[in-house]
């Protein structure tokens, strides 16, 4: 039941420029390039899919869409692993993993330069996110906000996501 978006390949400034709010120390703007296509999905995993896989439901929001969340990085792998064992799946060559943070941040600006895939301001976060002024502390069910320009839900907000590479400082020139 999970939905793909292709991503194209693509160039594209990673990480915060100086004075922009919220900024952390390690995102050191510089240049990456992706030279391949790649899918990420429509929205984030739901309990439901993730029951389905992983035979349990850690999450303390109950919904069958709502995203799963309690979730470690071992555990997001380990669903990733299992899905991609799953015999329509090993069939059909597919082979599931979590995007690197580099790829997720693609994704999420969409082919944008702004600050948000929709603005520089955030005066439209609350039609695009689920975050701390409207979400009343609880994750909610995926898709129900406006999607970025490529597409995907959820992005910004509702629950953390988990990337395939660990945190590090960002290198100073293009990668």
């Amino acid at each position: 039941g999970m939905k793909f978006v292709v991503i194209p390949p693509g160039q594209f400034t990673m990480g915060s420029p100086e004075d922009e709010p919220g900024r952390e120390d390690h995102e050191t703007v510089h240049k990456v390039t992706l030279t391949q296509p790649f899918q990420i999905g429509l929205d984030e995993v739901t309990q439901k899919q993730y029951q389905k896989v992983m035979g349990t439901n850690p999450s303390a929001f109950k919904g069958v869409q709502n995203p799963v969340e309690l979730v470690n990085w071992d555990d997001a792998v380990d669903f990733c692993r299992k899905v991609s064992e799953l015999p329509v799946e090993k069939a059909a060559g597919y082979v599931y993993r979590l995007p690197t943070e580099a790829e997720w941040e693609y994704a999420c600006r969409a082919g944008t330069t702004t600050n948000y895939s929709f603005d520089d301001s955030d005066a439209q976060l609350g039609d695009y996110a689920w975050y701390n002024d409207n979400s009343g502390n609880t994750s909610h069910p995926v898709g129900r906000k406006k999607p970025n320009t490529w597409g995907l839900y959820d992005m910004l907000g509702n629950v953390w996501e988990w990337c395939q590479d660990w945190y590090a400082e960002y290198p100073d020139g293009a990668v």
